[in-house]
């Protein structure tokens, strides 16, 4: 299907892409961010997204990159995937998240799609808002007021909603180093490349024989990503052993409301949870 008319900006600078933005906003006119394009162009294209501007941040090099900034990474929200799961620093000192983004999609997708498309885009089945909210990132948003931090609990508000203002752009993504942590992030597709019927990530701090914290982020068990609060309560202190974990991992699908669809029940998706928890957490810890 071909996409409804509408207006095209591409500005070269972070301040260019905001005018734009605020500008429409007072004209009340809609406008959408192009980031990498890999969420909103289909959007377009059956006509699920019918902005009056489209605003292309492809051309500011300023939103592009990571960065070392003390206790955390900084990268900016027009990174690739692909230069993401490639960088040496998010390698070193965010493995969760360089293991997750290797698992979108495929190649094609990673060289164009971009983190902070991704998180912007809110899609609870996506990969990485679930990594963001287990990793407790932060993410910097600019808007005519200048500049405000949301953390990822924050962020995402409802389906394919964040708390961004439609005259706000996401420029950063601020992620603290887990070093010393295991990782793992575990999913459950029906075919290859497809959504994830749910995702688990996880992050896991060990003292000894014993789980000292751990991280957990949920895909696909509510209209936004969630984190495992119970399993994460009933992991802390007790033993890393496969007993203690399934036992925790059992309480996966608390406070969660996974969707019933054409792909999976909602029974069906708590029964993954619990599964792919208990997988994902037994990696992360490393052996007992």
């Amino acid at each position: 299907m071909i996409p409804a008319a509408f207006d095209y900006a591409r500005p070269e600078s972070v301040g260019e892409a905001v005018k734009a933005l605020a500008d429409a906003g007072a004209a009340g006119r809609e406008a959408k961010v192009l980031a990498g394009g890999q969420s909103l162009l289909p959007l377009l294209r059956l006509r699920l997204a019918f902005p009056d501007l489209v605003v292309d941040t492809g051309r500011i090099p300023a939103l592009r990159g990571v960065r070392d900034d003390g206790d955390a990474l900084v990268i900016g929200a027009m990174t690739t995937h692909h230069d993401v799961m490639a960088d040496p620093l998010v390698r070193r000192h965010a493995g969760l998240l360089a293991a997750a983004t290797a698992t979108v999609a495929d190649p094609a997708v990673r060289h164009r799609g971009t983190l902070g498309g991704s998180l912007a885009h809110a899609d609870p089945a996506a990969d990485l808002p679930a990594v963001a909210l287990a990793l407790d990132v932060e993410l910097t948003a600019v808007g005519p007021a200048g500049r405000r931090t949301v953390p990822a609990r924050e962020f995402f508000t409802d389906y394919l909603t964040t708390a961004l203002a439609p005259d706000e752009l996401l420029a950063e993504v601020r992620v603290p180093k887990y070093d010393g942590w295991g990782f793992h992030y575990e999913k459950f597709s029906r075919a290859a490349q497809a959504w994830a019927l749910v995702g688990v990530a996880a992050a896991v701090r060990r003292d000894g024989g014993r789980v000292a914290q751990a991280r957990i982020g949920l895909t696909s068990m509510g209209p936004t990503p969630v984190r495992a609060a119970a399993v994460e309560a009933a992991l802390t202190g007790a033993g890393a052993t496969r007993e203690s974990v399934a036992r925790a991992a059992s309480a996966a699908a608390e406070g969660t409301r996974p969707a019933a669809d054409q792909s999976a029940s909602a029974a069906y998706r708590a029964h993954l949870a619990r599964v792919l928890t208990r997988r994902a957490v037994l990696a992360a810890a490393g052996p007992a």
